[in-house]
C-alpha cells in the first residue's frame, strides 16, 4: 500500500501529513546540520550529481511509511574534509528528534546516502 501521506487518529478525527510537508522539514532540519552542504540531485541523464537548490531540495529525499513508523532516505553532499560518519551521527539524531517532534510520528530508520562531497569556501 503506498501512501502519499503519514496518518493518525486523534479523539476528533485523522490527521493526514503528507510526506512531501515531512520531506520539507526534515530537508531544513538536515541542510542546518554541520558539514551537510544539502541534498543531492542525481541527473538520470548524465548521472551527474548536482546539489538542489531549497526549493527542490525533497527530491533529495525519500519518505516511507510502514506499520505508522517513518524511514527516511536522505540522499546528501557533505562538505569535504569532514567525518562522514560524525556528519551522519548528529544528522540522524537532529532529524530524529525534531521529525518526531514535529509529525508525532515515530522514526524507525533514517538512510544516508553520501552522493558527492563539495569544497566549502
Amino acid at each position: 500500500m503506498n501512501m502519499k501521506g503519514s496518518s493518525m487518529n486523534t479523539h476528533m478525527g485523522n490527521i493526514v501529513i503528507n510526506n512531501e510537508v515531512i520531506a520539507q522539514y526534515a530537508g531544513s532540519v538536515a541542510v542546518e546540520c554541520f558539514g551537510i552542504v544539502g541534498m543531492a540531485g542525481i541527473n538520470v541523464k548524465d548521472g551527474l550529481v548536482r546539489l538542489l537548490k531549497m526549493d527542490s531540495m525533497t527530491r533529495g529525499i525519500n519518505v516511507s511509511v510502514k506499520n505508522n513508523k517513518l524511514t527516511l532516505d536522505f540522499h546528501v553532499i557533505v562538505a569535504y574534509g569532514v567525518s562522514i560518519s560524525a556528519v551522519a551521527d548528529n544528522l540522524i539524531s537532529n532529524v530524529k528528534y525534531k521529525v518526531e517532534e514535529f509529525t508525532g510520528i515515530n522514526i524507525e530508520k533514517i538512510n544516508i546516502y553520501v552522493d558527492g562531497v563539495r569544497v566549502i569556501d
